[in-house]
């Protein structure tokens, strides 16, 4: 690393810090602090969901694998499109209409406020598990450009987001989400040219490699869920999507901070549309790292090298003085557009569902300050996470800890799917198929999840019974929670006699409100 390269990732660092700061004299509000006032145009809130979208995980996930196999992880992210042309137009004016801050505010008045805490809860600890091994994997990859120890990583980077969040709130970030999402655009092109070029014979050689070794595909396309399939990744896409943009806080709480209904569905267009390409842009670099490092000429990679070490092993040696800190400074950002939502998010979700739902009396200036607290805390704690992550390799007790996660967040795009597309369903019915798939994810997760429980080096089966183990794709383990909650929620509806939801709170007000409107 050359000096210069350490400053670009210093400014990279202080201009977080300064947005934070030059956005805190207007955080006077819970509205300004978490939904900017619900006056940020459509294009800075797209923006904002893309980098948001496009995490440092992204940055250096996607190329590995695309390194190591072919495309087949992008067919997840081109189920997004087809979802949200579907969808965005109900979901968007929905939750305009119907909730305040929190996404599970929908929950309670449609199933109650059991279904509220299930899912707040079931959020907030994905996204702090989420959190802590995006921090991780961050640092770790920070340390080694930098050559700085990686909890000095952690903790300056975990300062830096909590400062952010804390004085600017969601202005702030969506602000620096648009320098952010710049910055990372901007990375990833230069790397891709770069690649292109670098091998003898350029983008003709680039191709001809990719195509000899089959690196650009989507295969296989056998009809196996036990495997890695395009299948599989259509089928966890289409819930992905769903998830994501139906019942992900960081997602819809963007909603809120468009001017309109219209600007709020453009800015979702808008963040999906910019995705897409990036995340194939991230498997092209990949593909185009196999093909450099395979080419005539090519430097030998280190012989024990893992495929998602490829990527930092060329910003590290081939990247000149100069661009070598831009890349490095974009993995940075990636991590804070990504980071700094979640802790908004994380305090946004103890304000609305928690503090204010119990504290009845609470003044919005008590609200606001109970928030700010809970970003700093969220923060700690994520950073809490990455250093015992740094501590015990990700696996043991927290391995497990996660898998617990897993089992008490099932099917909430099952509860959600339920609560929009049937007026029938009921909050006894949704809890029995609460109840069932929490039940079929226990069953799953322990009998497929392999942990050191021991800390021996052994990975040992959390429950094993023998041919009676789930065998099926990880991936398909959340498709599957989902469909439960759904099918189960709304076959156990019909044991209980309720009156029929508002059609206000379903997919049948919308339609009927167009149809009145045509």
């Amino acid at each position: 690393m050359h000096w210069i390269d350490y400053l670009i990732v210093a400014i990279s660092i202080l201009l977080a810090i300064g947005m934070g700061a030059y956005f805190a004299h207007r955080q006077k509000d819970t509205s300004t602090y978490f939904a900017g006032g619900g006056k940020i145009p459509a294009w800075a809130v797209g923006m904002s969901i893309f980098a948001t979208l496009i995490s440092s995980v992204t940055f250096l996930a996607y190329p590995g694998a695309a390194y190591a196999d072919n495309w087949i992880l992008l067919v997840q992210g081109l189920m997004v499109p087809i979802v949200l042309l579907a969808l965005v137009g109900v979901i968007v004016p929905l939750f305009r209409k119907v909730i305040r801050l929190s996404t599970y505010e929908y929950f309670e008045r449609r199933f109650g406020l059991f279904a509220r805490l299930y899912s707040s809860v079931a959020f907030t600890l994905g996204h702090f598990s989420k959190s802590g091994t995006v921090f991780f994997l961050v640092s770790m990859a920070l340390a080694t450009f930098l050559q700085i120890d990686i909890n000095g990583i952690v903790v300056v980077l975990g300062i830096t987001i909590i400062v952010l969040t804390l004085l600017g709130g969601m202005e702030a970030i969506v602000w620096m989400d648009v320098v952010q999402g710049t910055l990372l655009i901007g990375g990833g092109i230069i790397c891709a040219v770069l690649l292109l070029f670098l091998p003898e014979g350029g983008p003709a050689e680039t191709f001809r490699i990719a195509s000899e070794y089959n690196k650009i595909g989507f295969g296989p396309y056998d009809w196996d869920l036990t495997q890695l399939t395009f299948l599989v990744m259509v089928l966890n896409g289409i819930f992905y999507a769903l998830q994501k943009y139906g019942t992900d806080q960081t997602i819809v709480q963007r909603y809120l901070t468009a001017k309109s209904d219209r600007e709020a569905k453009k800015a979702a267009y808008i963040g999906v549309l910019m995705s897409v390409p990036i995340w194939a842009l991230f498997m092209f670099i990949g593909t185009a790292l196999f093909a450099y490092y395979h080419s005539v000429g090519a430097p030998a990679l280190p012989p024990d090298i893992k495929a998602d070490e490829v990527f930092p092993y060329f910003i590290s040696h081939e990247l000149p003085v100069g661009i070598r800190g831009l890349i490095i400074a974009a993995l940075a950002a990636a991590a804070i557009s990504s980071l700094d939502a979640d802790l908004n998010c994380i305090s946004a979700i103890a304000v609305q569902d928690y503090y204010a739902r119990f504290r009845h009396h609470a003044t919005d200036r008590q609200q606001l300050r109970f928030g700010k607290w809970m970003v700093v805390i969220a923060g700690l704690g994520a950073m809490g996470v990455a250093l015992l992550y740094i501590s015990w390799g990700g696996e043991g007790v927290l391995g497990a800890l996660f898998s617990l996660y897993a089992i008490f967040s099932a099917g909430i795009v099952g509860i959600f799917m339920l609560g929009l597309f049937s007026r029938r369903a009921n909050k006894q019915g949704l809890y029995i198929g609460i109840a069932a798939a929490v039940a079929f994810t226990a069953y799953a997760v322990l009998t497929s999840t392999k942990v050191d429980i021991h800390g021996t080096g052994v990975k040992e089966t959390l429950l094993d019974l023998g041919e009676w183990n789930f065998t099926h794709h990880k991936y398909m383990l959340g498709v599957y929670s989902h469909l439960i909650v759904l099918v189960v929620g709304y076959l156990a509806s019909f044991l209980f006699n309720t009156p029929l939801a508002d059609k206000e709170l379903t997919i049948w007000g919308y339609l009927d409100e167009r149809k009145a409107h045509s």
